[in-house]
């Protein structure tokens, strides 16, 4: 038996068979176009605008949340029958990378709210639960993911918060850290360990539950000072006696573990849209200075490195952006995306790192001033270097797909 693997040029290839009902991946259906282009606009007239402003206050405005409220970018995913505007996780997808494009910490607040809190419920939690927090989630109500503590950041199941039974419920205790969006969550998505012998497996009864932010033994303390993403609250929230009923439980005791790593993959496909998002920012402004700067008596786009440089650029953008949108069709379709999530987030965040530095470069001495939006980007992107799995992480989880 013979394979051919070669063939001339002038050789005769029988044609493919006609595709059926497939698009290149940058091709958008009529209806992702007209998402797309709508949070597009709502960004630039909305969020855009505030940025400065936002970074100087060290939040989100309660206002602009409301405006994001209204267009519905808090429900995207969740069904229309209860508040949400019924789209597919692709266009979260799509909201996230357009928000982030005006502001990073916008597009953080969305995509946490919209992957992790609104998808999990919709996904692990019960119809009393789905119907119970899915509208107030769409409507007025801010969600945070809750599994991260002091000593158990990449290590994330060595977590230390309890969950004792007792009747009628459980109580919680324990410190939970890095929240992103504590100071706005109403609704907190906290895991536990709530059984398990000691020297067992650190996954071992870890489970989930959805907790009001009004209830007693829960406190959000102040949040982080951090070097970029200045607006998102990054919050310790402590749990002392926090009583939470048997219906709090997502999915069911001891299933946190296969719940956290199944939303984290989806999580890691927001965080890679909104490195996207960030790099296409930076890709813009730096394009844009290289058409109106002049030094030596032409524009320096005109030179063969600086044109280089942001074309290299762009095709970085551009591959971060397709792993990104291909592993969220994958999730659309229940495939496996858990290699996928790691690639492009992996992809995305080497290029958001490379493509905002690359900005500052071309704006020279200005790029480095805080008047110049090119470091502030940088800034944000660092962020996505760290949250929902550093590289080593990303990397370990692709090397597993290899079955070294």
């Amino acid at each position: 038996m013979s394979v051919q693997v070669f063939q001339s040029p002038s050789a005769q290839v029988e044609p493919l068979p006609e595709a059926r009902d497939t698009n290149p991946l940058s091709v958008l259906t009529e209806n992702e176009r007209l998402h797309f282009g709508a949070v597009h606009q709502v960004a630039r007239a909305e969020v855009a605008p505030l940025t400065r402003q936002m970074e100087g206050d060290g939040q989100i405005p309660p206002a602009l949340i409301q405006t994001l409220t209204r267009y519905g970018f808090f429900g995207v995913a969740v069904p229309e029958q209860l508040g949400g505007s019924g789209q597919n996780f692709f266009e979260v997808v799509l909201t996230v990378e357009a928000l982030s494009q005006a502001d990073a910490a916008v597009g953080l607040l969305v995509d946490v709210h919209n992957t992790l809190i609104a998808g999990g419920i919709s996904r692990f939690g019960r119809q009393d639960q789905r119907l119970r927090y899915l509208p107030k989630l769409a409507s007025e109500c801010i969600g945070a993911f809750s599994l991260s503590e002091a000593h158990s950041g990449s290590d994330a199941f060595a977590l230390r918060t309890t969950a004792t039974r007792v009747e009628g419920g459980f109580l919680l205790n324990g410190a939970k850290a890095w929240v992103s969006g504590g100071r706005e969550a109403g609704l907190f998505l906290i895991f536990a360990r709530a059984s398990g012998p000691e020297g067992g497996p650190p996954e071992m009864g870890i489970t989930a539950f959805v907790v009001d932010r009004q209830s007693d033994g829960l406190t959000v303390g102040p949040p982080e000072s951090k070097v970029g993403l200045k607006a998102s609250s990054t919050t310790p929230v402590f749990l002392k006696d926090c009583f939470v009923p048997d219906d709090a439980v997502l999915s069911k005791v001891g299933d946190g573990q296969r719940l956290a790593m199944s939303l984290l993959n989806d999580g890691r496909i927001g965080i890679a849209a909104q490195l996207v998002g960030i790099g296409q920012a930076a890709l813009e402004l730096a394009v844009a200075y290289a058409r109106e700067r002049e030094a030596f008596g032409r524009k320096i786009g005109k030179n063969q490195a600086v044109a280089f440089a942001l074309a290299d650029a762009a095709t970085q953008v551009e591959t971060a952006r397709l792993l990104t949108w291909n592993a969220a069709r994958l999730a659309d379709q229940s495939n496996e995306v858990r290699y996928a999530a790691a690639m492009a987030k992996l992809t995305a965040q080497r290029m958001a790192e490379s493509v905002t530095s690359l900005a500052i470069e071309i704006h020279g001495g200005t790029g480095y001033t805080t008047d110049c939006l090119a470091e502030k980007l940088w800034r944000d992107a660092k962020a996505g270097t760290i949250y929902e799995g550093t590289e080593n992480m990303q990397l370990t989880t692709i090397a597993h797909g290899l079955h070294l």
